[in-house]
């Protein structure tokens, strides 16, 4: 897209030259435009994609944490309302207690068995009339009841689950009466933590020298039309997704390697007028981004008109 407004900036150009200056159209002015162009706007664009990247793939990304309960039972109650604000510690949903509450009891009158066992297992021994062993396996069946009551009291208060964090749960599906499973791959909500999102940038390998921390950079928003904003690469992350190799039984081989991936960028947004768009700016949202080195930085003003025009283009839908 950038190309393709410099390519057309220059043709408006030239034909409102020929236009003002009544230039012929003829064997020798029409190449040389055309020439000049290729030659200028092949430079330009050389000199600017290398030195001041731009990519069109750029993206608020957000963390989550899927809800999964620590023990499994029926649902009772679900008080907690999607996409509003909740702090750490706020019910989330609450499952039948009730069985729980049975098994808390129940080991309850096994230890007070248990102390009762022990004690007069204790006296015996002190009175020589009973063996060291049968001490030793009463202090161990007490020790082994509390260690059950103790569990079977935690498992009885997670029936109440409660946001991690600050954040809030988005999409509420789960409904009293349903029946919550503690199974890893089986989420019952979805929790959007509160904090700050992470806007990060995807550059080609090409200009991986041109892109240090510290270093400006602006984005423009699709969701935010003909505003471009401030800020600076904050991190060039040291890793792409797809060199990563896991421990398998498989050795790694060229199929692996189709694409050679983009450099993750994570950009931090310094502009001051962001403030005012940021709760509108849901996460996940699409932007495009480009940073500005220090190298042939007069060109850099090319690269900032061309990052402008494409934000303003925005407006047009048939665009995206």
């Amino acid at each position: 897209l950038m190309d393709l407004l410099l390519i057309l900036t220059y043709t408006a150009i030239c034909i409102a030259i020929f236009k003002i200056f009544k230039i012929p159209l003829n064997k020798w002015s029409v190449p040389t435009a055309v020439l000049g162009g290729i030659v200028l706007i092949g430079a330009l664009i050389v000199f600017m994609n290398y030195n001041h990247p731009y990519s069109e793939m750029a993206r608020q990304y957000f963390v989550t944490t899927p809800i999964v309960p620590n023990v499994t039972g029926q649902v009772i109650e679900v008080p907690v309302k999607g996409n509003q604000p909740l702090e750490k510690g706020d019910v989330l949903f609450e499952l039948d207690p009730v069985p729980f509450q049975n098994k808390v009891n129940s080991l309850k009158a096994r230890v007070e068995a248990a102390e009762t066992e022990f004690k007069r297992a204790e006296q015996l021994f002190k009175a020589k009339a009973g063996s060291k062993r049968d001490l030793d396996l009463a202090a161990a069946s007490l020790d082994d009841q509390q260690a059950q009551l103790a569990q079977a009291e935690y498992d009885l208060s997670q029936t109440t689950v409660r946001a991690p964090a600050k954040g809030f749960v988005t999409q509420v599906i789960l409904r009293p009466g349903m029946r919550a499973a503690s199974l890893p791959l089986r989420p019952v909500m979805i929790f959007v933590s509160g904090e700050d999102h992470y806007l990060v940038a995807w550059f080609r390998q090409n200009s991986l020298l041109r892109l240090e921390a510290g270093t400006e950079a602006e984005v423009a928003f699709d969701g935010i039309p003909g505003t471009v904003f401030t800020g600076e690469v904050q991190l060039v992350l040291p890793a792409l997704a797809e060199g990563q190799v896991q421990a398998s039984g498989n050795l790694i081989n060229p199929a692996m390697a189709p694409r050679p991936g983009r450099v993750p960028v994570l950009i931090n947004i310094t502009d001051p007028r962001y403030d005012a768009y940021a709760s509108q700016v849901p996460g996940g949202s699409y932007a495009q981004a480009a940073i500005y080195s220090e190298h042939f930085h007069h060109v850099a003003i090319m690269r900032k008109i061309l990052l402008r025009m494409a934000a303003w283009m925005n407006y047009l839908f048939p665009f995206h």
